[in-house]
């Protein structure tokens, strides 16, 4: 019988409440989500803060801006973290060359397990991801206990043996590339599969029949109906 996956709120309870927010986040818990996903950037003057475009819908940038500058809704870093309390977090940390905010030293994967360490949570309670593989290796390089994750589209052999040697303890693949093989593939290579991002009550169900470990979900309510815990 396979394990019953976790429940991870995409950007928070982003079906019910606008995404990255503190009331999405505080939703998220409300409706009985274990994980909640949320998107990690810098604004000029060095804060963290949740947003995933890295632009604001005027246009303008948010690593161009002072923390002062954003719209209230964006919050910081830690202020979301707080809003996640009674349920683990992924941070993704959002890093490519396409965008303004692209860092190319990976200071960023620095900056963010900085503040991690000042909460009194336990490392287990994080997990970092992201697209660029080099943001998530920086994690490994400076020895943090905090888990890390590949972001990908597809989950391929090439993915399953980056993510092992690179020490990482999860992959993140596309709900629509993903299929019950490459699942298997990388249990038996000692990886945990959280796929994203699902909403479709059916696929659900197919998930649930993979194995997967966690589903990414803008509808946290309802995988938490369908993932019934024995």
């Amino acid at each position: 019988m396979p394990a019953v996956p976790a429940v991870i709120a995409h950007r928070g309870a982003s079906a019910a409440a606008p995404e990255n927010t503190v009331e999405a986040f505080e939703l998220a818990v409300e409706l009985g989500a274990e994980g909640i996903e949320l998107d990690v950037r810098r604004t000029a003057d060095g804060h963290l803060v949740v947003h995933h475009d890295a632009l604001l819908p005027g246009g303008s940038a948010i690593v161009s801006l002072r923390r002062d500058e954003l719209p209230p809704h964006v919050p910081d870093l830690d202020v979301a973290l707080r809003a996640c309390e009674g349920a683990w977090v992924n941070l993704e940390i959002k890093n490519h060359p396409s965008e303004p905010d692209f860092d190319p030293d990976r200071g960023l994967s620095v900056a963010v397990l900085d503040l991690l360490s000042t909460l009194p949570d336990e490392p287990t309670r994080w997990l970092i991801s992201s697209f660029d593989p080099d943001t998530v290796d920086a994690v490994r390089v400076v020895g943090s206990s905090v888990r890390t994750a590949l972001l990908v589209r597809r989950l391929t052999p090439a993915v399953i043996a980056a993510a092992v040697a690179g020490g990482h303890h999860a992959v993140h693949p596309w709900v629509d590339l993903l299929d019950h093989d490459a699942v298997a593939a990388a249990h038996d290579a000692g990886l945990a599969v959280n796929t994203w991002t699902c909403n479709d009550e059916d696929r659900m169900r197919e998930l649930i029949g993979y194995g997967v470990d966690g589903v990414c979900t803008d509808v946290p309510d309802v995988a938490r109906r369908l993932f019934v815990r024995p």
